[in-house]
C-alpha cells in the first residue's frame, strides 16, 4: 500500500499545485478540509467533501483527510474517506479528554477500500489502547491517526504502542509530521517534510491467549 501524505496546505491547494501523486491512499490531516459545516454543503454554500470525492475520482485512489465538522452547533473532529468519486463516510472522534468544544462520536468504523481495510484513529482516539484492538478485531488492516499539532513526545509513542498492542500498523498525519508505526511497535517512518511517501507492507500476526480469572461460578444448585 503506497500511501501519499500531504501535511500542510489544504486539499485544494495540493490539487492546484500539481499533479496527485502516484498513490494507493492520499492522507491529509485536518489541515486537508479544516472547518467544514454540514449545513453549508447540504445547501451548496460550500463544497469541501465534494472536491474530496471528486479528487479521489480524478487521482484514481482513496483519499482520507480529517476536518472539523459543525453539525447544528456541535463541533467534532472528524476524518474523511472518499474512493472513485465517492464519500463512503465520515467518522467522528470517539474518546473525548475533559471539557472540550469538540464533542466525542458514537461509533467506530472500518472502510473497506481497494487500496486495504482502514480504521481510523482521530486526534485523542490515539490515548486510548482499546480503539486501535477494537478496529483490529473488525479486520482492520492499517489504522490511519488524524492528529494535530504535536507537542510533545507522547502521541508518536502512543502510535508505536497501538500498532503493537492492537497487531495493526499505525499511521499517522499530522500538522507538520508524518510517521508510522510497525506491529513490532518500531518506528517503520518518520518525516518532517510537507510531502513524502511510504510504502506499508500489512502484517498479519495471530496468537491464541488464555486467561485464568475468578467469576463465573458452575456449582449446581438444587433449588431450582
Amino acid at each position: 500500500m503506497k500511501i501519499h501524505f500531504v501535511t500542510e496546505g489544504s486539499l485544494n491547494e495540493y490539487w492546484d499545485a500539481s499533479p496527485a501523486a502516484d498513490c494507493d491512499l492520499l492522507f491529509f490531516g485536518f489541515n486537508g478540509l479544516g472547518d467544514v459545516d454540514y449545513a453549508s454543503e447540504l445547501s451548496g454554500a460550500t463544497s469541501k467533501m465534494e472536491d474530496a470525492a471528486i479528487l479521489s475520482r480524478e487521482a484514481g485512489c482513496v483519499v482520507v483527510s480529517g476536518c472539523y465538522t459543525n453539525s447544528c452547533g456541535v463541533r467534532r473532529k472528524s476524518a474523511l474517506v472518499a474512493e472513485r468519486g465517492r464519500i463512503l463516510g465520515v467518522s467522528d472522534m470517539f474518546s473525548g479528554i475533559d471539557e472540550s468544544e469538540y464533542k466525542s462520536g458514537g461509533a467506530l468504523k472500518v472502510y473497506e477500500t481497494a487500496a486495504g481495510k482502514i480504521g481510523l484513529l482521530i486526534a485523542e482516539d490515539l490515548y486510548f489502547p482499546e480503539i486501535p484492538q477494537m478496529l483490529s478485531v473488525g479486520d482492520a488492516d492499517v489504522l490511519l491517526s488524524v492528529f494535530g499539532e504535536i507537542d510533545d513526545f507522547i502521541p508518536q509513542l502512543m502510535a508505536r504502542a497501538d500498532a503493537f498492542v492492537s497487531g495493526v500498523p499505525v499511521v499517522m498525519c499530522a500538522a507538520g509530521r508524518a510517521q508510522a508505526a510497525a506491529v513490532t511497535g518500531e518506528v517503520s517512518m518518520l518525516s518532517p517534510k510537507k510531502e513524502c511517501d511510504f510504502d506499508l507492507t500489512t502484517e498479519r500476526e495471530y496468537h491464541i491467549f488464555s486467561q485464568r480469572r475468578r467469576g463465573l461460578c458452575r456449582r449446581r444448585r438444587a433449588d431450582f
